[in-house]
């Protein structure tokens, strides 16, 4: 069995004062690729919920610049979690963040939910995918990372503890997960773009099919996604846990893999953060 440096290097930190440190170690260096798949797929959770996918959908932001809004979001995130919430960098993205958020009426229970699925969704992708699963200590570290965030970008009663936070998104999952065209509409613009990272676009159909096997039905009913073949979800489900079982006997990531610093399409030449996202439109 190999040496795990960062997951050693984790045990030895406190989830309250290093969360920010526990959270870019576990991000960076121990689950680079799990850790941004269980992202993508918590976005799906997200556009389960009709009254966010409606306002997805009204923005028209993904369904005409999917590629940009995607790239955006994911660089407000990584830049807030590559140099913390009180850097300025950090403290340029949550601005950016909020200024954006802050021209939607958005229920505060909504952005719990979102918030909810950014610490619950890499959890259970760990437990079911990962190499190993997070540990006590860090499960917390994430909760207490997300929970301080919640704070910059105004969002009230969170709740205190990791069982609590839980039963609310379970709850909230159960109370509005329903179907509504617009979390197709949403999810499925989405999906292609996810599968244009990887594949030609003559092989969407079975990609899109391959996804839905790492969706539980019930997503799958709310987004309007149908229901792949029993064998082709047991593949898939086999396929991951090999996947999980072969880089047990591999080392971590020593170079840190920053979202930051990969190259993208949208931004050929760099970017700017006061740049980013969406902006009132100029009449």
């Amino acid at each position: 069995m190999p040496t795990k440096p960062f997951t050693r290097q984790i045990e030895g930190l406190d989830p309250d004062k290093d969360h920010e440190k526990i959270a870019f170690l576990l991000s960076f260096h121990c689950f680079p690729w799990d850790m941004e798949k269980a992202l993508e797929f918590a976005l799906f959770r997200t556009f389960a919920v009709p009254s966010i996918s409606r306002l997805l959908a009204a923005t028209g932001e993904f369904t005409s610049r999917t590629r940009k809004r995607y790239d955006d979001t994911e660089l407000i995130l990584y830049e807030i979690l590559e140099n913390g919430k009180e850097s300025e960098r950090g403290r340029a993205a949550i601005a950016r963040m909020n200024a954006m958020h802050g021209r939607f009426k958005i229920p505060n229970q909504d952005y719990l939910y979102v918030l909810s699925t950014f610490v619950f969704e890499p959890i259970r992708w760990m437990e079911k995918w990962g190499w190993r699963s997070f540990s006590a200590l860090e499960k917390e570290a994430i909760f207490t990372n997300y929970r301080r965030l919640a704070g910059y970008m105004g969002i009230v009663d969170v709740p205190e503890t990791l069982d609590a936070f839980e039963h609310f998104n379970l709850a909230y999952e159960q109370q509005t997960f329903t179907f509504h065209p617009a979390n197709q509409l949403i999810g499925t613009k989405t999906l292609d773009l996810l599968l244009g990272f990887y594949l030609p676009g003559w092989l969407f159909c079975p990609g899109r099919y391959v996804a839905y096997c790492l969706m539980d039905a019930r997503l799958r009913k709310a987004m309007g996604f149908p229901d792949p073949p029993g064998v082709l979800i047991r593949a898939v489900h086999s396929g991951l846990r090999l996947r999980a079982n072969l880089l047990r006997l591999l080392p971590e990531i020593k170079a840190p893999q920053l979202g930051t610093g990969r190259k993208r399409e949208t931004y050929p030449n760099g970017y700017r953060i006061e740049n980013l996202g969406t902006f009132k439109p100029v009449k």
